[in-house]
């Protein structure tokens, strides 16, 4: 049994390939009517013969040889290749906390990009609670269902301790991808910024607006790949030691990170940045980049609203990435997960570490590393080689 996603893809392709702004919602309404997702059998089902093999009497068999051994359970189901997409709708897009009901159709996209560009299977699920206690046990009660889980659009900070107890709960790969899929394509995306700037990374001053699920996951990124000085922003200004009104995930990375103990505001944190990475819905004044060190790099990944306009940013930086398909450089998650989750899959690991996001980054860096350009700093969404780049990278990672 398979995931048939084609009235998905057509949908998502029409978002990739079409400027937003020319798309009216009385066509992004019909494009989804009824669903992005459906079930088909990948077994013949025409005759008598096919329905006894396919159901009873026949899988009646199959159930005995698993019962006798667990194990055959990833020869004759699906569920070892099965990837569940969960969320409880508490951070939705840009939308924030519209419950699970309305992130359903995210879900379904997500559902739908899996199988197009992973080739995996994944059946998405809204709960409808927020409670993290709660959250572990339905999915450690689900656990023989499916092979890996994608966690998706869920508020933080429990989006941090939900991943860590769910990563100890389950015998299987549980990624949050808004935490790391952002974070492996933004450590490809600003590899590919540098060298085609002929800069390296390691020096670079890095500025990070937004201190939630994927600002917390860059920093820790590009701090493990060896970037030295990293100063991230919540609402209240810079991370740093002792400040008040931060939680313990925020405390934490503020010990490891700002190494020359800045502290205010973006006014203080941006003079003589190389890098501005916006993980915020907080805007950037224009006058901040011209602080900026010079030829700066900057990464206003907000959507649909960019903390900086992309015409306006090019003024002063050479290259300019965006979460936007209708402008060059698009920071896009599909870059990663399909490959991280298709590669963990593949090597048969229980988890997805943090060395296979490190590999995983450097993958779609290389991909890029083809045709780089100012524009071009990361690859198409639709280059056939990135999902199977990650995927061998991951599993080579795991040890297969």
């Amino acid at each position: 049994m398979t995931i048939n996603a084609e009235s998905g893809i057509a949908a998502i392709d029409a978002v990739f390939k079409t400027d937003p702004r020319e798309l009216s919602r009385e066509e992004i309404l019909a494009a989804h009517h009824g669903g992005k997702l459906n079930v088909t059998a990948s077994v013949p089902l025409v005759d008598t013969r096919d329905l006894s093999i396919a159901y009873s009497p026949g899988v009646a068999e199959v159930s005995r040889a698993i019962a006798a051994d667990a194990d055959l359970t990833a020869e004759y189901t699906w569920a070892q290749r099965l990837v569940a997409v969960v969320s409880d709708g508490t951070a939705v897009l840009g939308l924030g906390d519209i419950g699970p009901r309305a992130a359903l159709p995210v879900m379904e996209g997500k559902a739908a990009l899996f199988k197009q560009f992973g080739g995996l299977n994944s059946i998405p699920i809204v709960l409808g609670t927020t409670d993290v206690d709660e959250i572990v046990q339905t999915l450690v009660r689900l656990r023989p269902s499916f092979g890996a889980v994608n966690l998706e659009d869920i508020s933080a900070p429990r989006c941090f301790e939900l991943e860590r107890r769910l990563i100890e709960a389950l015998d299987c790969p549980v990624m949050h991808d808004d935490q790391h899929g952002t974070a492996i394509v933004v450590l490809a995306a600003l590899r590919g910024a540098a060298a085609t700037m002929r800069r390296e990374l390691a020096p670079l001053r890095v500025v990070i607006t937004g201190a939630g699920a994927a600002g917390v996951a860059c920093a820790n990124i590009l701090l493990a790949a060896g970037v030295t000085d990293v100063t991230v922003l919540d609402s209240r200004g810079i991370l740093v030691p002792g400040r008040a009104g931060m939680n313990p995930v925020k405390a934490e990375l503020a010990e490891r990170s700002n190494p020359r103990r800045l502290a205010g505001g973006e006014a203080v944190a941006l003079v003589g940045a190389d890098v501005f990475i916006g993980l915020s819905c907080a805007k950037l004044p224009e006058q901040l980049l011209a602080v900026m060190a010079p030829q700066p790099m900057v990464f206003a990944l907000s959507n649909p609203d960019p903390e900086v306009h992309p015409e306006i940013a090019r003024r002063y930086a050479p290259i300019v990435a965006t979460g936007r398909s209708d402008f060059p450089n698009q920071i896009n998650n599909v870059l990663a997960f399909p490959g991280v989750f298709r590669g963990a899959l593949d090597a048969g690991t229980t988890r997805i570490t943090e060395a296979m996001k490190l590999v995983a980054a450097e993958a779609i860096f290389a991909v890029a590393s083809d045709d780089l350009a100012p524009d071009r700093i990361v690859p198409s969404p639709f280059d056939p080689r990135v999902a199977t780049a990650v995927a061998d990278a991951v599993a080579k990672a795991a040890g297969r």
